[in-house]
C-alpha cells in the first residue's frame, strides 16, 4: 500500500477537517497522520493528512473524486505519492 499525502489551503470555515475525513473514509482510505493550522491574521486554513488506501484505489482516481470537496471550500490542494 502506498502512502499519500493531501495537502490544503484555503478560507478558514466550519467543516473543513469533517469534509476531508469523510471523503477519504468514504473511498477506503486510512488517515495515518494529520496536521492542521488556522493563521488568525489571514483568516486561511492550511492541513496536510498522510493516508493509505486500503482499498488501492488510485491517486489519480482520489484526486479526480476530492476536486468536488475542493470546489466547496474554496481550496488549492494536491494529492502526492510519496514515492
Amino acid at each position: 500500500m502506498k502512502t499519500l499525502i493531501l495537502t490544503i489551503a484555503c478560507k478558514s470555515t466550519r467543516g473543513i477537517v469533517a469534509a476531508v475525513s469523510g471523503y477519504l473514509a468514504r473511498n477506503g482510505c486510512n488517515i495515518s497522520d494529520s496536521s492542521q493550522f488556522n493563521d488568525l491574521d489571514t483568516g486561511q486554513f492550511f492541513m496536510r493528512v498522510s493516508f493509505i488506501s486500503a482499498e488501492s484505489v488510485s491517486r489519480d482516481v482520489l484526486a479526480d473524486g476530492f476536486a468536488e470537496v475542493a470546489q466547496l471550500f474554496g481550496m488549492e490542494w494536491g494529492i502526492f505519492d510519496t514515492t
